[in-house]
């Protein structure tokens, strides 16, 4: 089943309590892998969830990465105080850009540290960066300490494309996590992305992808 590959996902900014709910009951009704929310809405979440296998996953440096190390830190360490088990952040794309590698790996190393050996999942945003850097980006994610690597926030300039999540799924070899995210909205392009070497598939439209499995 597809649906234990997918982290239901609601991070709009304009959501509201009765939407996360909806999406906490989808995700209970479908069997998805986890949902994924932003930081305010992960205590409805694991409230809702509690004792359930659906996992809660939030998200740090959410959407631009570009903000302190620190901040980061600090919102991983609260995300999982209120219940996350699983963080997605975004890494400092221009800092990966430009070469900084020793920058870039300090601060994946430090929010592994702060999940406290929950699993983490390093968002690169590949429609940004050339083909050396995502495959830079993926050598650090591994180097870091991470548990995945993740195309993209959904909220950039494009989404998962099966090229990228070739090149990820050959960078980091078999045993690494890839999780495909961002514009993924059918079982067709599901299915593909999974063939392509995903493991794990971030998507909003969860619910229509297992209604055209049936």
């Amino acid at each position: 089943m597809i649906s234990s590959y997918i982290d239901h996902t609601l991070l709009k900014p304009e959501a509201t309590a009765a939407e996360i709910e909806r999406l906490c009951a989808e995700a209970l009704d479908y069997k998805f892998f986890g949902v994924c929310v932003n930081g305010s809405w992960i205590g409805t979440a694991s409230r809702i969830l509690r004792g359930s296998a659906v996992r809660v996953i939030s998200v740090a440096g959410f959407p631009l990465g570009s903000m302190s190390s620190n901040a980061k830190c600090f919102e991983t360490e609260s995300a999982i105080r209120d219940g996350a088990e699983e963080i997605d952040f975004v890494l400092n794309i221009g800092r990966l850009k430009q070469g900084d590698r020793r920058y870039v790996l300090r601060e994946i190393s430090s929010v592994v540290r702060s999940a406290g050996g929950k699993p983490v999942k390093v968002i690169l945003e590949t429609s940004l960066l050339s083909h050396g850097e995502k495959i830079e980006g993926c050598h650090l994610a591994v180097e870091g300490g991470a548990h995945f690597v993740k195309t993209s926030t959904g909220f950039g300039a494009g989404g998962a494309t099966l090229s990228d999540v070739k090149l990820m799924r050959e960078t980091v070899g078999p045993d690494f996590g890839v999780k495909a995210s961002g514009g993924i909205r059918d079982r067709a392009t599901a299915v593909a992305m999974l063939k392509a070497g995903a493991n794990r598939l971030g998507t909003s439209g969860s619910v229509a992808i297992i209604q055209g499995e049936k």
